[in-house]
């Protein structure tokens, strides 16, 4: 009764990297700096730490909501795992998942947040002290925090004046291009910020790529393009913390290809579909729904036939096998809930990482 304790997040192998807010404070330094506030209290700064894992690993904690203490906490840090080493300390507070503020959020939604991640997660924290003197203060902590620190993904679709952008390059150098981006263009109306720097081109780095490969590239698109893209200052915050922008980490929701999320309850005929486990077109193997019975729960939510499901109820099955999947359905007796992708969209995310 006092503590609600959440499995689940807990593992033995994961990559960690860890940097701090502070850019004055080295890149590596794993010292908390601490800055005196005006009532002469020391507050912490904000700890980031950017998660992976294999699939069938988890990230090496859980995540806590315990009587008489505030926020979503860390513990059960597996002794001596990587973790531990790199600087995640038992009793921080978790702040943010993925540039999302989640200290205001019920508990069990931050964990789902968590295990819908899959495989990479970017966490900020404040040590336990810190969140609890900056909440005896008032601070308002989601203003610890950058405003935006998520990269873009955009699908820019050409029109007859082109993509609606250009490219420049520092002269003699690589991989550096940032773009200039027409008012009212394609670029612009998908979402391409002005003055933003290109880290992806289709899915594939630019930091190689001269300007007259990049053109080239560009050329060889066609009429549709897809761009990495990260505003000086979401660069800026990566490159001070020497972290490599990923896709997986980036603002998906300007693109045109969409997941959608079905909520079924089971009628006296049951759900209405049958899973199962198919080769992907991007290669290893996946679950996919098939035989939807018209008029049926599944039809109803709109499941559509050749789909592919990538959660149920909240949680990533990447690397499940079908029995285990087949397990997480039914685990709820009359109900469940699917997020899925269709086959364009997801070939659509595989091919841009």
């Amino acid at each position: 009764a006092a503590m609600k304790q959440t499995k689940g997040l807990e593992g033995d192998k994961m990559s960690i990297i860890k940097f701090e807010f502070n850019p004055k404070v080295g890149i590596d330094n794993p010292a908390l700096t601490l800055t005196e506030d005006t009532d002469g209290e020391g507050v912490g700064e904000p700890r980031f730490y950017l998660l992976s894992k294999d699939s069938t690993e988890s990230f090496g904690f859980c995540l806590h909501e315990e009587l008489g203490c505030q926020g979503h906490v860390i513990r059960q840090l597996e002794q001596g795992g990587v973790a531990q080493r790199r600087g995640l300390q038992d009793g921080d507070r978790l702040l943010q998942v993925n540039g999302h503020f989640v200290d205001h959020m019920d508990h069990l939604r931050v964990v789902q947040k968590i295990k819908a991640s899959g495989n990479q997660v970017l966490l900020a924290v404040l040590d336990g002290d810190s969140y609890e003197a900056a909440k005896s203060l008032g601070r308002d902590l989601s203003r610890m925090l950058p405003d935006d620190i998520r990269p873009r993904l955009c699908h820019v679709t050409r029109d007859k004046s082109g993509f609606g952008f250009s490219v420049s390059c520092p002269e003699g150098t690589k991989g550096t291009f940032q773009l200039s981006v027409l008012q009212d263009g394609p670029a612009d109306r998908a979402g391409v910020p002005p003055g933003s720097w290109l880290l992806e081109l289709n899915g594939d780095s630019v930091k190689s790529y001269s300007h007259a490969q990049l053109t080239k590239k560009l050329k060889q698109s066609g009429s549709k393009v897809t761009l990495l893209v990260a505003s000086s200052a979401v660069e800026e915050f990566y490159r001070l913390r020497g972290l490599r922008v990923t896709a997986a980490l980036a603002d998906t929701s300007r693109l045109p290809f969409k997941v959608r999320e079905l909520h079924l309850v089971k009628g006296p005929a049951g759900y209405g579909f049958l899973l199962k486990e198919d080769d992907c077109s991007s290669g290893g193997v996946g679950q996919f729904l098939w035989d939807v019975d018209v008029g049926l729960p599944a039809e109803q939510a709109g499941m559509k036939e050749g789909d592919r499901v990538l959660a149920v109820n909240g949680e990533s099955i990447e690397g499940l096998g079908h029995e285990q999947t087949v397990h997480r359905i039914r685990a709820r007796e009359d109900q469940v809930t699917l997020l899925v992708i269709d086959p364009a969209g997801d070939e659509f995310y595989h091919s841009v990482g």
